[in-house]
């Protein structure tokens, strides 16, 4: 979009990679500050944020603001009077009760199982495949020798969330005698890598990857397997066409998209999982056989990113192509 002469502000919070990732690719951004993590402290970071928001736009004075289902974002634009898009693709009540209302456009995939009314578009898509349809994303072939692996050595990656996150409360992943479980077999077959958003354990800091924010999805592609609490990492290591194991409570229809190419497989908890691990290091094949489930996948889904700029760049017009045509969206592969 920069290429065709937009100008964009991004806005976030200090989490995680979030400014480096930023600062890594060049984009104009406005930092908030650390997030709250106290029920008070989300109140008032509620309150805090939406007038820094507020504040960018005025500066700023955009056409219209985007988001990956932002209160702040919506709050912002409604006072701004420019129409706020938001790209949905979890759900979560605490949000979408916050932002609805200021909404004038919901992107969800075609088999996000809630309903928004005449606001909402659906697409047949994910939202990894802004970022990882095999139009944009190119894995870098000289990755794996960053990871000083030993000649033919293979490996897996990890993922344990916080649970901290207002949609991770009552649920649960994996307890702490099954991350051992799963490690000490890993670790026969593999060299094994843990992504974390918590604290690691003393125990498991052996494992902690090292690798820059920016090159997390070239490892994920050349991984041979992924094991993990977090539905995004999961997501993505199933649209780039590595075995995914995913161990959450929490449920989602995207999750269970994957599920029907036989992409990701899928536990409610962690009494099944170590067997799946074992099923999964006995098959030799099992890689080239999710690559090929991967190319099917592909083949029954649009070019989110391509679909996303026609779709913002003709807006609102585009809205009325699309009630008038939902096929229209296929002439973006």
């Amino acid at each position: 979009m920069q290429k065709k002469g937009h100008e964009l502000l991004f806005t976030c919070r200090d989490k995680e990679f979030e400014i480096f990732l930023l600062k890594h690719y060049g984009f104009q951004y406005k930092s908030f500050g650390r997030k709250y993590t106290s029920r008070i402290g989300k109140i008032w970071g509620l309150i805090e944020f939406d007038l820094k928001e507020l504040i960018s736009g005025l500066h700023f004075k955009p056409d219209l603001l985007m988001s990956h289902g932002s209160m702040y974002a919506a709050h912002a634009a409604f006072f701004l009077r420019k129409p706020h898009i938001s790209f949905e693709d979890t759900g979560n009540q605490e949000q979408v009760r916050l932002y609805l209302p200021f909404t004038s456009s919901v992107l969800t995939s075609n088999v996000f199982e809630k309903s928004y009314g005449n606001k909402q578009i659906r697409y047949t898509g994910h939202h990894e495949l802004a970022y990882l349809h095999p139009n944009y994303f190119h894995p870098d072939p000289e990755f794996k020798e960053k990871l000083n692996l030993k000649k033919g050595e293979k490996y897996v990656i990890v993922r344990f969330v916080s649970w901290k996150a207002t949609h991770d409360k009552g649920q649960k992943g994996l307890s702490l005698s099954s991350k051992n479980e799963i490690l000490k077999e890993l670790e026969k077959n593999y060299r094994v890598y843990i992504s974390s958003e918590a604290e690691l354990p003393s125990e498991f800091k052996k494992y902690k990857i090292s690798v820059l924010p920016y090159e997390i999805h070239d490892a994920l592609y050349y991984a041979e397997m992924f094991i993990g609490e977090g539905t995004t990492m999961a997501m993505e290591a199933a649209v780039l066409g590595t075995p995914a194991i995913y161990i959450n409570s929490l449920q989602y229809s995207n999750v269970e998209d994957m599920k029907s190419y036989g992409l990701l497989y899928n536990f409610t908890d962690d009494s099944h999982v170590l067997k799946k691990v074992r099923e999964i290091i006995s098959n030799e094949g099992i890689k080239k056989e999710i690559q090929i489930k991967r190319m099917q996948m592909l083949s029954d889904k649009i070019d989110v990113t391509a679909f996303a700029i026609w779709f913002i760049e003709t807006y609102p017009e585009s809205v009325k192509v699309l009630r008038e045509n939902p096929d229209y969206q296929y002439n973006f592969r």
